[in-house]
């Protein structure tokens, strides 16, 4: 069995952002050796999420109102009571998830027609990192 681990790192210049990754996973896969096998990107902070879907800003749009209708930014959140102002980021990465995983074929990444992977910051402005691990023959 093959395998690769890999580590990204994001430190963006907005709290909320979403960064195509789908083009970096596809280099390490082929850097992998891989042909058959899963790609595991998992974001390795706690208001940071992993989201598969089209690259399409209406979209993007769409998916931000969707989550600030669900967990607005509140100065009232009890996780704020530790000093911190950050309780909707943790909610909504709790909301999209933290990781996926991706299957390899033919040394590719295996994802539908349209989808594309990204890395969802809900509490940025400073280094976070994803680990990327790829398993196979």
């Amino acid at each position: 069995m093959q395998h690769l681990t890999e580590y990204l790192w994001f430190n963006t210049k907005h709290r909320r952002d979403l960064i195509n990754i789908t083009d970096t996973l596809e280099g390490l896969v082929t850097r992998s050796g891989v042909k058959d096998g899963i790609c595991l990107v998992s974001a390795m902070h706690i208001t940071a999420g992993i989201w598969v879907n089209d690259d399409e800003e209406g979209l993007w749009e769409d998916l931000w109102e969707l989550l600030e209708r669900l967990v607005p930014f509140r100065k009232d959140y009890k996780h704020h009571l530790t000093g911190e102002d950050n309780g909707d980021a943790h909610l909504k990465r709790t909301l999209m998830g933290h990781q996926a995983l991706l299957p390899i074929t033919k040394g590719k990444l295996d994802l539908g027609p349209w989808e594309q992977v990204f890395y969802a910051e809900f509490d940025g402005t400073r280094k976070k990192r994803v680990v990327v691990k790829i398993l196979g023959e």
